[in-house]
């Protein structure tokens, strides 16, 4: 088990010196115990808030006193330590009305969500599981603390949280937590767009997300019901070995755990029910699905308030996961100058993973992408211009030469264009002596 940092070390030491109780709790021990890499540790002890506040003074932040939170600063960053509590009711499926601070660390172990979260760790490596987490954890098994439909009841967003947990930690939920998860999702309505868009982040890029995917579509579908059409509909082409929902989950799987990349492989076919027709022949087409993707996933995007430049990125994306890329130099840089680099790597991710959920015999693309991606690195090691920004040729200097408005942009835009098919040459000089003879 990863060790406690030094940090976190001193602030149990120092309520323990005072005579209270104290411990690490929740998910820094949970990963510790699986031999993961822990995130924030947070403290949770017999102290009353005050208590710590005057303990750690000046050194101490009230940050969340109605919870019994207390900000600790150190050198290393804040620790978060917590009063030992009750939670009362939960009116609006988020956040207890009010809490009652108690002096039993079991009391408050059990008002959390999962039982491999409901651990405590003190300083002399003694842990403190009253439900059973640490074997959950060895035998893979996501449960609830106590009766599961009043854990998510208490608060939904522990819906999305136990499928985000599945997926990072590649558990499988047990089946009544399972059946609760069912149940309440219709819960998710009250939880504010942001929270929803964080949780399903995090789920889609963890290591179990096929998994997740592929089991509860019908939780998913009550925060994102434009998938629910997807969900078994059999595509009837020789291309597709799976229906539109199980490509869509081993597609998100196969590619690298992006947010931008999960996202746009969750939502690249949408619109394939919306666009379905078959031929004489009986198969399956989906002519310009990448048109109703897009109209669906930026209902999402909004909906869920993604940031601008994400939402535009994930957009830019669904829009050419199937789009042809001819294996070319001047193909190269017409695409860079389109998208730039970042984007077009990402386009080339989303196309891999795309194709390696498709019917086994068509994946040969994954080798004309690698042979993409190769002239991609040796384009851009020549240093070819692909951007006006990499022109020879400026603004300034066209209108030296006598052009104006919106003349400038449009001969900027020629001089582009014939450099990237290598009809000219790079070269300020040249470049200016066409524009003279052209008349631009």
């Amino acid at each position: 088990m990863r060790g406690m940092p030094e940090h976190v070390v001193r602030v149990l030491s120092r309520l323990e010196a005072a005579g209270f109780e104290a411990w690490c709790v929740g998910g820094a021990v949970r990963d510790a115990l699986l031999g993961r890499e822990p995130g924030d540790w947070d403290v949770t002890t017999s102290a009353r808030p005050e208590q710590v506040l005057s303990l750690f003074a000046p050194g101490a932040l009230p940050t969340g006193l109605q919870h019994g939170t207390v900000t600790v600063k150190t050198e290393e960053g804040g620790v978060e330590v917590t009063t030992f509590r009750r939670d009362g009711a939960y009116s609006d499926s988020r956040r207890p009305d009010h809490v009652a601070f108690t002096g039993s660390l079991d009391e408050d172990l059990a008002r959390r969500d999962f039982t491999v979260n409901a651990v405590a760790l003190d300083l002399r490596g003694r842990l403190a599981d009253p439900f059973g987490g640490r074997a959950d954890l060895e035998r893979g098994i996501l449960r609830a603390v106590g009766d599961p439909e009043r854990r998510f009841g208490e608060d939904a967003l522990r819906v999305l949280r136990g499928l985000r947990f599945a997926a990072r930690l590649g558990f499988e939920v047990e089946p009544g937590t399972a059946g609760a998860l069912r149940r309440c999702a219709p819960l998710l309505a009250r939880i504010a767009p942001e929270r929803v868009r964080e949780e399903l982040t995090g789920m889609l890029c963890g290591e179990g997300v096929e998994r997740v995917l592929l089991d509860y579509p019908d939780v998913l579908g009550a925060v994102l019901p434009e998938i629910l059409p997807c969900v078994g509909f059999d595509q009837r082409s020789v291309y597709h070995c799976w229906d539109v929902w199980t490509h869509t989950a081993k597609a998100a799987a196969a590619a690298p755990a992006l947010p931008v990349l999960r996202w746009t492989l969750l939502l690249h076919d949408l619109g394939k029910p919306g666009t379905f027709t078959l031929d004489g022949e009986g198969r399956g087409h989906f002519y310009g699905h990448w048109r109703r993707s897009v109209e669906l996933a930026e209902e999402i995007l909004t909906r869920l308030r993604f940031d601008n430049r994400s939402r535009q990125t994930i957009l830019t994306l669904v829009e050419r996961h199937d789009c042809e890329l001819p294996l070319s130099a001047r193909s190269v840089r017409r695409n860079l100058a389109r998208y730039g680099e970042e984007t077009l790597r990402l386009l080339l991710a989303v196309k891999r993973a795309d194709n390696l959920a498709q019917a086994e015999a068509y994946r040969d693309r994954q080798t004309l992408l690698r042979q993409w991606e190769d002239l991609l690195a040796l384009v851009l090691e020549e240093g070819g211009c692909f951007s006006l920004r990499q022109l020879a040729v400026k603004g300034g200097d066209l209108l030296a030469l006598g052009l104006e408005g919106p003349a400038v942009g449009a001969a900027l835009g020629e001089l582009l264009e014939l450099v990237m098919d290598e009809q000219l040459p790079n070269d300020r000089g040249m470049l200016l002596e066409y524009v003279k003879e052209k008349g631009l």
